[in-house]
């Protein structure tokens, strides 16, 4: 690993038993408060498509618009806010996908992505992929083309970022945790 991504690691804050038992839970608040830490992460999320022709950047409520609004202002890049159901106030179209226990539902504007449009898929964290890969198949239902997947925490026990490659989607995530 890199000296920008062990930085970045560093910044991250692990919170022990949150939200239950077992649970290690990755903050990235601690990243978004050390101003060179997210810088270098935006840039180390934006370096592959830097000179692309990226249409949109589309975060996935609500840390990946934190993280997907900086990436798309360095792209020069519109920005989608996916969102869970009934946050939107114009007229939208809707996912379902899975939780851990059940399911939920997600929606974008029915007028945010174009036929053709390529878009970058933004969150903070994939674990078990549910809701990123939902986010993919309501992009595409709209005719983008989703040309990768990037998140700055992997935990790869979870499966996440290898369901995303399944549906032919290139992941990029800068930084692995073991456990959940």
């Amino acid at each position: 690993m890199t000296s920008a991504l062990n930085d970045i690691a560093a910044s991250i804050r692990t919170i022990v038993d949150y939200p239950k038992p077992g649970i290690q839970f990755r903050d990235i608040t601690t990243l978004l408060g050390n101003a060179r830490a997210f810088r270098r992460t935006i840039d180390e999320l934006v370096q592959p498509w830097a000179g692309s022709k990226i249409d949109q950047v589309a975060g996935i409520e609500a840390r990946g618009f934190i993280v997907g609004g900086a990436v798309a202002h360095q792209l020069s890049a519109g920005f989608v806010p996916i969102r869970k159901k009934g946050k939107l106030p114009f007229t939208t179209v809707s996912m379902s996908y899975a939780l851990e226990y059940g399911t939920d539902e997600m929606e974008m504007h029915v007028d945010a992505v174009g036929k053709g449009d390529r878009v970058i898929l933004v969150d903070d964290l994939i674990a078990t992929g549910g809701t990123a890969e939902g986010a993919v198949k309501l992009l595409r239902n709209r005719g983008a083309i989703v040309e990768a997947a990037c998140f700055i925490i992997d935990l790869p026990e979870l499966g996440g970022a290898a369901k995303l490659r399944a549906l032919d989607v290139p992941v990029r995530t800068l930084v692995s945790f073991e456990g959940h």
